[in-house]
């Protein structure tokens, strides 16, 4: 049988905004002249604005309060999730067609409220979902394996039933701990790991054309 309850991610899912949102982040440590893993994205990518903010703080030793970093953040990306980044190819003609047969949407992401309704508003899709979480809503991390069961149990929905995309590897690893039927998408900000990727999702994509319901 088909899966009735569907999750996304957001950035660099369902919208092109990965470029973006890396260099949110990396501005910062940058403008600081502080050094980082070549890994950097992969890393904070499931953690957020908060979380993030957090671990440059605690791990990479940023000399600015949580306050300052999500302001700088916000200066840099508010912009263009509100007035310039798009939907993904495929992902509005997917998001009908699992609409029209009766399937249950929602976006599950690390970014805030704040950039997320915003641009899907925009782009004429916030209310195809039934629920737009932020982890703020959860008060954890896409690195928990329990935000994706508490979303499920929040939808009313059962894991089993359940399908999640995501173009980071670290969330999908999380939400296949956690029972979900996981989806790995390509971004190019990940294709140092696609191949990783592949291992681990149990469905890959490199595109939302010609998908069908899973």
């Amino acid at each position: 049988m088909p899966h009735s309850t569907y999750i996304f991610d957001f950035d660099g899912t369902l919208v092109d905004s990965m470029p973006c949102w890396s260099e949110k982040m990396l501005n910062i440590l940058n403008k600081n002249q502080v050094s980082y893993p070549a890994d950097i994205i992969k890393q904070i990518t499931p953690l957020g604005d908060l979380g993030t903010a957090k671990y440059f703080q605690e791990v990479l030793g940023v000399q600015l309060s949580i306050e300052e970093m999500i302001a700088q953040m916000d200066e840099y990306a508010l912009p263009k999730y509100r007035d310039v980044i798009g939907l993904k190819a495929g992902v509005r003609e997917y998001l009908c067609q699992l609409k029209n047969k009766g399937c249950s949407l929602n976006v599950l992401t690390a970014s805030p409220h704040k950039m997320v309704d915003a641009c899907l508003q925009r782009l004429g899709v916030y209310d195809w979902f039934e629920n737009v979480w932020s982890c703020d809503d959860f008060g954890t991390t896409k690195s928990n394996p329990q935000i994706y069961l508490d979303a499920v149990a929040r939808i009313g929905s059962r894991v089993e039933d359940t399908v999640f995309f995501d173009d980071n590897i670290n969330a999908v690893k999380t939400a296949a701990q956690a029972g979900l039927y996981t989806v790995g998408v390509f971004d190019e900000s990940g294709a140092d790991f696609a191949e990783e990727l592949k291992s681990v999702a149990d469905v890959y994509i490199a595109t939302f054309s010609g998908l069908g319901q899973l």
